[in-house]
């Protein structure tokens, strides 16, 4: 059993919304005991060749905030994303609230600041986010003391935020037909991915596990919320006591087999710097393309 303050009793209300371009699974979460709520890893939406930034998938869930007449209290990153931009700062700017992300997203904003041959004007404190988290900081959503588990492999500042009997965990597991997610960025690790999820199984068998993706294998529906249980009984990657050696080899064999994602690049860039868009010594919005940097 984990030594994290588990509170298995409190039952926070779960709003899920999903963006089919990126797969991509926010969420809204309620206390149970007031009107505050957190986002979980939102997405602002890209036309990556046309170059156009818009707002729908953020708007809908600033506009269900309003709706339920909720407070916005965080905005939460589960990890720096290579799939999709998030919207951290623009759903700040309507409903406030404060963004948070692992401490590890220094480690992130060095490795990739030199990728993107970024110069000394992009700061690698993590001082964009608001709060960096550390293994098992507790923080007030409402009246529900959550906390955050550093759980690394996928990248090294993937945290898994517990709030009451709900983890959100990332990329660090998908759902059990989905096995987990690759090893192979940067910072990422195969033998650290399968101790975290180790990690995130220690927790209550009740305990429900919300997805960051899914991908629907084998053309069933998309879902996003299962529990400890399931995954341990059944995740192809890792349930029924698959060894640490075994899920390294597995892993290793199949990340060597898979291209980038679509929106690595843009991602990264945006992300690293919670959500803002980079700007051109002129001021303009401008990303950039590494050439044989990844």
């Amino acid at each position: 059993m984990t030594n994290y303050p588990v509170n298995m009793d409190v039952h926070p209300d779960v709003e899920a919304f999903f963006d089919e371009d990126t797969n991509t699974i926010s969420y809204i979460v309620k206390d149970p005991g007031s009107d505050a709520c957190a986002i979980v890893d939102s997405v602002m939406d890209i036309d990556y060749a046309a170059g156009r930034i818009s707002y729908d998938h953020a708007d809908a869930m600033i506009a269900r905030v309003q709706e339920r007449g909720l407070r916005l209290d965080w905005i939460l990153e589960t990890h720096v994303h290579a799939d999709h931009l998030s919207a951290a700062p623009y759903i700040q700017e309507k409903l406030g609230g404060r963004i948070g992300i692992g401490e590890k997203i220094l480690v992130v904003q060095e490795v990739f600041g030199k990728i993107f041959n970024e110069g000394t004007e992009f700061q690698r404190d993590g001082s964009q986010f608001d709060r960096l988290f550390k293994d098992g900081d507790t923080y007030e959503l409402g009246g529900m003391t959550c906390f955050a588990m550093h759980t690394p492999g996928h990248t090294p500042a993937c945290m898994t935020h517990v709030m009451g009997d709900a983890a959100f965990v990332g990329d660090t597991l998908f759902m059990p037909d989905g096995g987990s997610a690759r090893a192979d960025f940067p910072g990422g690790d195969a033998g650290t991915l399968y101790d975290s999820i180790q990690k995130v199984l220690s927790l209550p068998d009740e305990m429900r596990l919300f997805m960051c993706h899914d991908y629907g294998p084998n053309g069933r529906e998309i879902r996003w919320e299962t529990t400890v249980a399931e995954e341990k009984a059944h995740n192809i990657h890792v349930g029924g006591g698959r060894t640490k050696e075994e899920f390294v080899k597995f892993r290793t064999e199949r990340d060597a087999t898979l291209g980038m994602p679509r929106l690595i690049l843009p991602s990264l860039q945006v992300n690293m710097r919670a959500g803002e868009i980079p700007t051109d010594p002129d001021g303009r919005p401008m990303l950039k393309l590494p050439i044989n940097a990844l």
